[in-house]
């Protein structure tokens, strides 16, 4: 399994919501070809501005815009990327017709993607790929060797008792180091094993009941087939029951424990570490074992599990990992569970969009080097760069004004946002997949040789300088990311087109739509875990005393706020998890709005569709964040995600801005309108 401490951090500092990770959505028509970039037609104007903004803005989009039954959620960010996916697949029907030269990248994407959609030679293939590493379980008679087959079935992208991979050290970032990190579970998180209420016993019985099902199409009897999945219950909660929470995670001081192999052996001694790096053809001169408590408990609970128990527990992460790529039986189950029951959504997406997904995330660069021809030329590059240069021109003015940080500590986060490294559209160095043999099938062998190939990338970055010019998104990607240890912001192709940045539209709308992207991942720099790193991407106190603790009061002021909202019945915003997401919202749209004052100042006012200029801004930003979500999904994101519900990100986030309530002349005691005694502010 590939595993990056700092992709976690990564992850939680994207714009995105986590529903990007489960669905794919086309831009809507009416985006294109306006005058102001507003739609007109998504706004209720039943609803005042300042009674609830989210629903004026969006309300008749939300309306005319159901949940397709295949998707969790509907929104802006699906419909783009469902957009992208539409150009995607024009370009691997080509190439699967192609007759390209064998070891081409047109051969590769062409020849995966067409050994996904052949349905019929995967239902003859039947489990027969799973054949090798489901022997190598079944040969595990004790600790020794058990070793070897779980770096086997890491490097073939099963997840397994623990993850490892390569990552930046956070206090030397020049260097690539081993991580190992908790992992294993079959439920998206500790907190679904440990809660007692009924609704999450309910989903317990239910789980239970799916991984009987899956041991089951293994070929398993119904009896063994139960008995097995309650063995996986009891390992998996045991696993559960030492893991930190998400929130607790989100502190790189916590999760930042470096050492040597032997001191890895000696905190984990019932696990064969040697045996294990020498299958994993790598051995780590330091490695961050990022939650230590968990890496003990867990070689205590392999010296006390019998083989029979680890093996089911390994042939079970075995079919989970894979139940997508096998036979209809595998993939419906899979989708009952984790789509239906997890997500609410009632239907699969079309065979041809989960293709698509799936050779982008095998050949990513080697698709996104076509997508890229098709959609995004330098000059669509070179205008997103100036506008990414303007917002984050800003942030630096912005911070010579600030009354809470000292001299000393504003010279430091100058500093650092001098050394923003800007990535926009796609790599200068794209990827080389030479090494990876891609056949038309059968698509299992295909899927694990790409997983190999991805996981062999990755372990051989450790030990070596770290590479600031690799690119953790593909370039179709509708989302964007900071990344604290290289100290960059990053914008994908995918992202840098309508609605986001529309050239038809005035800049007015722009900024506050991909102009306040920009600002939230530059803030993120500076955000309750971004502050933490220095310039260089070292994890490092570069701030004077006072100031910490002035900025930790102004970012408790956002806990607080989200703690005490609730997206559905019985569902509530955890603050501190979506605490580094809300501030880069909150920060990122102040210093959008700052740029866009600087940019109209020296351009005329027009008044467009009935809407000042200040106006079509914030309209611009609610426009991106409108979504509808089943309720289970909304569940799910508020137990997992570190983003903000969708309706929040735009009413929480504007409540505390008094330039929104100037621009829609909003007054106390109205509801988008937070006190000035009330209002949390940070830039």
């Amino acid at each position: 399994m590939r595993l990056s401490i700092s992709t976690a951090l990564r992850a939680s500092a994207a714009v995105a919501l986590a529903a990007l990770i489960f669905t794919d959505g086309g831009v809507r028509a009416a985006v294109t070809g306006l005058k102001s970039g507003v739609d007109l037609s998504s706004l209720d104007r039943t609803c005042k501005p300042c009674t609830d903004f989210y629903q004026f803005a969006n309300g008749n989009w939300l309306k005319k815009n159901p949940i397709p039954a295949a998707y969790p959620s509907w929104g802006t960010f699906n419909i783009l990327a469902e957009h992208n996916d539409d150009v995607l697949h024009g370009i691997l029907q080509a190439a699967a017709k192609a007759d390209a030269p064998a070891g081409s990248n047109e051969q590769k994407i062409g020849d995966y993607y067409a050994a996904c959609m052949d349905t019929a030679s995967i239902e003859s293939a039947g489990t027969k790929p799973l054949e090798p590493l489901l022997g190598d379980i079944d040969g595990i008679t004790d600790a020794k060797t058990l070793a070897p087959v779980l770096a086997k079935l890491q490097l073939a992208g099963v997840d397994a008792f623990f993850g490892f991979g390569s990552g930046a050290d956070f206090k030397d970032s020049g260097a690539t180091i081993g991580q190992f990190a908790q992992s294993g579970l079959g439920l998206p998180g500790r907190d679904y094993y440990l809660k007692t209420d009924a609704k999450s016993v309910k989903l317990r019985g239910e789980y239970l009941a799916h991984v009987t099902t899956m041991f089951t199409l293994l070929g398993e009897s119904p009896a063994a087939a139960a008995a097995d999945a309650k063995t996986v219950m009891a390992m998996e909660t045991a696993l559960a029951k030492n893991q930190m929470s998400r929130t607790e995670e989100r502190d790189p001081a916590k999760v930042y424990h470096k050492m040597t192999v032997a001191g890895l052996e000696k905190l984990a001694p019932d696990l064969d570490w040697a045996s294990y790096f020498a299958a994993s053809g790598v051995t780590p001169n330091a490695i961050n074992v990022a939650q230590p408590a968990y890496a003990k408990a867990l070689s205590s609970m392999l010296a006390t599990w019998s083989p029979a128990q680890i093996k089911t527990y390994l042939r079970w992460h075995t079919i989970h990992a894979f139940a997508y790529a096998l036979p209809k039986a595998f993939v419906d189950a899979n989708f009952d569970f984790y789509s239906k029951t997890l997500q609410g959504t009632t239907a699969q997406r079309a065979r041809w969009k989960r293709c698509v997904s799936a050779t982008d995330g095998a050949l990513g660069e080697a698709l996104g080097r076509a997508y890229v021809a098709k959609t995004f030329p330098p000059s669509a590059k070179a205008q997103a760069l100036e506008l990414v240069k303007y917002v984050k021109s800003t942030l630096r003015s912005d911070m010579a004004t600030l009354s809470w940080m000292t001299p000393q500590t504003k010279r430091k986060a100058e500093q650092k946002l001098d050394a923003f490294l800007l990535k926009i559209g796609y790599p200068d160095r794209w990827r080389s997949y030479a090494a990876l043999d891609v056949t038309k099938g059968p698509y299992l062998a295909n899927v694990i040789a790409a997983n190999r190939f991805a996981t062999d990338f990755d372990y051989a970055k450790i030990n070596k300088p770290t590479d600031r010019t690799e690119w953790e998104m593909t370039p179709p990607t509708v989302n964007a990311y900071y990344d604290p240890t290289v100290n960059e912001i990053v914008f994908p192709a995918g992202i840098l087109q309508p609605p986001f940045f529309n050239k038809d539209a005035d800049m007015a709308v722009n900024f506050g739509a991909i102009g306040a992207v920009i600002g939230h991942e530059s803030t993120h720099g500076f955000d309750d875990e971004g502050r933490q790193f220095d310039l260089h991407g070292n994890l490092t106190d570069w701030w004077t005393a006072k100031d910490a603790s002035n900025f930790d009061k102004r970012a408790q002021c956002i806990v607080n706020q989200f703690d005490k909202l609730s997206p559905e019945p019985g569902v509530h915003e955890n603050g501190k998890l979506v605490e580094g997401e809300a501030i880069a919202d909150l920060g990122g749209l102040t210093i959008a709005y700052k740029a866009f004052e600087r940019w109209q100042a020296s351009h005329p006012r027009r008044v467009i569709d009935g809407f000042t200029p200040e106006q079509r801004f914030f309209l611009g930003w609610a426009h991106v964040w409108a979504s509808n979500e089943r309720p289970q999904f909304v569940s799910l994101l508020a137990n997992t995600d570190p983003h903000p519900y969708d309706k929040f990100r735009v009413n929480a986030t504007l409540s505390n801005m008094p330039q929104f309530a100037a621009a829609w002349g909003c007054k106390i005691p109205e509801p988008m309108v937070r006190p000035a005694k009330d209002r949390c502010q940070i830039w």
